[in-house]
């Protein structure tokens, strides 16, 4: 057995409580095998100082989208996606997803996220930098049918089924997938129910944008007389393991729904405030049973892939919708960030356990905004940044060490963002 051992930090235990304790991880599980004080590993973390936290999970992201990064920015939901996104998203090439999926796995490691959902295009290549990068993720090919002939629906349906059943396990059992139908709106509904028992018989669950706006509502309640969720219920499309991005217009039956068939949500709440989409119920949600994870959705809409600034931003938000200072408590929002998203993502992540995965990440507490530490789940739900993740760890194995990334070369990944950014919109904006 080759173990990790993660020595002198103060770890945050599942019943939100911070012990001192050393964690032993074997490397060839992936899983922690004890806690408290620890054998010595064969290669050593030491965390003196620091808070060891389970890692986090990000259930909702589009992680390419790192290259459109502020390129389009102050405008609602749907002319941002028409006027801007998919007419640039036209011009991609797989080299420049590619290079954006590295840029974000980059990202999401520094803050301290271990584990995340992507929905893309081009699959195999963000299959590929995730491989590269370390990380966990559950992926999928995003389905869009609207504007497409028959056929050409038909064929994304069946890639994204394809590239569902090829990548589920790869990169050693860190990659799981799903299909990605993009919504309930942009789907045409007969070749859901076509697919969706092809989904089932696969075991590949459904995560798609539900209720995000008014306008993912209304047509749906005209055309079919019933609310989103209750309309993807009669589709076959609510099932357990199946998980959504937003429910920010969810009602209260859509939030009773939810919970009766353990359908999972990520809370996307910088996302929703820059579109204007709205705030969602987040505490209802927890009160019925909803098993709810924070997501940052793509660096386009957000515009960066902190999870920690996701957290700070759920919790409070949270609050603001409820009317109520207590709700969406920081022990919740910080659940919900690590044991919630994992949950969601059918990950056994997003806790420090015995038997559980060894994915964590280390905060340096000494900086002057983490002073004094008079309580140390305030600090991870109001204080702290993913700049404050020293070190990464994902299945036992040290991914960042120090800051930086050790999967990955991050001056390279850089420029080749940069280069392959700037041609994208160049031969976006001139055709060319």
């Amino acid at each position: 057995m080759s173990t990790l051992q993660v020595t002198d930090g103060a770890v945050l235990r599942p019943d939100m409580t911070v012990a001192e304790a050393d964690v032993l991880a074997d490397r060839e599980t992936g899983r922690i095998v004890e806690l408290g004080d620890t054998a010595a590993g064969d290669e050593v973390l030491d965390a003196s100082g620091c808070l060891v936290v389970p890692g986090l999970v990000n259930p909702h992201c589009h992680v390419a989208m790192t290259l459109l990064r502020g390129y389009a920015d102050d405008k609602p939901l749907g002319p941002w996606l028409e006027e801007d996104i998919w007419p640039v998203e036209a011009a991609l090439e797989p080299a420049d997803i590619a290079a954006g999926a590295r840029l974000g796995a980059v990202e999401l490691l520094r803050n301290g996220v271990t584990a995340f959902a992507d929905m893309y295009f081009e699959v195999p290549t963000v299959a590929a930098a995730i491989e590269a990068s370390g990380l966990r993720a559950r992926i999928g090919h995003g389905v869009v049918t609207v504007g497409k002939d028959e056929p050409d629906a038909r064929a994304d349906f069946e890639e994204g089924l394809a590239v569902a059943r090829e990548f589920d396990g790869a990169a050693e059992g860190r990659i799981e997938t799903a299909l990605m139908p993009h919504s309930l709106t942009t789907v045409d509904d007969e070749l859901l129910r076509e697919f969706v028992p092809r989904a089932r018989e696969a075991g590949v669950p459904l995560h798609y944008h539900a209720n995000e706006t008014p306008a993912e509502v209304e047509p749906i309640v005209a055309d079919h007389g019933v609310r989103p969720l209750e309309h993807a219920a009669d589709l076959g499309a609510l099932e357990p393991g199946d998980f959504i991005a937003h429910g920010v217009h969810v009602d209260r039956a859509e939030i009773e729904l939810l919970a009766e068939r353990d359908v999972g949500v990520a809370h996307c709440p910088a996302s929703n405030m820059k579109l204007a989409s709205g705030i969602a119920p987040v505490q209802e949600m927890l009160d019925a049973g909803v098993t709810v994870g924070i997501g940052t959705d793509g660096a386009a809409s957000n515009n960066d892939l902190d999870a920690f600034d996701e957290l700070r931003d759920a919790a409070m938000v949270g609050k603001l919708e409820a009317g109520d200072a207590a709700a969406v408590s920081a022990p919740d929002a910080v659940r919900a960030a690590t044991a919630g998203g994992a949950e969601v993502l059918g990950f056994d992540a997003g806790r420090i356990a015995v038997g559980a995965l060894a994915d964590l990440a280390v905060v340096d507490l000494a900086e002057p905004h983490l002073t004094p530490a008079h309580d140390p789940i305030s600090h991870l739900a109001y204080a702290v940044r993913g700049s404050d993740v020293r070190d990464t760890v994902v299945g036992g194995e040290i991914v960042v060490r120090d800051r930086t990334v050790r999967t990955l070369d991050e001056a390279a990944v850089r420029a080749e963002a940069e280069r392959r950014a700037s041609a994208l919109i160049d031969r976006a904006e001139t055709g060319g």
